[in-house]
This record gives C-alpha cells, sequence and structure tokens, in this order.
C-alpha cells in the first residue's frame, strides 16, 4: 500500500517540495477498456495476457481520489489539489511540503 511510502514522499531532501502523483480514475469506460481489451492486447502483442490482467486488477487496489488526497494531507503535505484529466481516465493529485 501506499501508507509507507507517502510519507517518506514528504521528506524532501532541500524541506520544502512538492509532490505530485498520477492515478488512475476508474471511468466505466477504462473500467470496461482494463478488463476486457488490456488483457487481449496483452495475450497477442506481449503473449502475456495474465500480467496485462494483473495490472488492471493492481489499479482496481489503489485509491480513489478522495482516499490519496487524505492520505496525502495526513502524511503532511498541504494544499492538496485533484485534477482531472481525460475524463476521469486519469487525476493528477498534487501537495506542498511548505
Amino acid at each position: 500500500g501506499l501508507d509507507v511510502p507517502l510519507p517518506e514522499a514528504g521528506r524532501p531532501p532541500a524541506g520544502a517540495g512538492v509532490f505530485q502523483a498520477a492515478e488512475p480514475g476508474l471511468s466505466r469506460v477504462y473500467d470496461a477498456y482494463s478488463f476486457s481489451v488490456l488483457p487481449l492486447l496483452g495475450r497477442y502483442v506481449a503473449r502475456d495476457e495474465a500480467a496485462y490482467r494483473y495490472l488492471a486488477e493492481s489499479i482496481r487496489k489503489h485509491p480513489d481520489q478522495d482516499t490519496l488526497k487524505g492520505m496525502m494531507e495526513a502524511a503532511g503535505f498541504a494544499r492538496v489539489q485533484v485534477y482531472n484529466l481525460t475524463g476521469g481516465v486519469v487525476a493528477v493529485h498534487r501537495g506542498y511540503r511548505l
């Protein structure tokens, strides 16, 4: 999980800094793509359907936007913002260590 690395990311070497994380959204379109199309592409392009199915499943375990924002705030980041991109398929979380 993110409970260990996230606090570590909040300790930039020079004191102040910014942390940004891109995370997958789980729109219905992306959900259908990741569980139907992506494994098939893995089978035919990389000859490894299981790896691409694992990718889709691991994305499913990622915290939702509000949870990740709260985790960042709990880890000491200030002014945490969430920016949805591509219709919610991907979101960028930004927080500052002041």
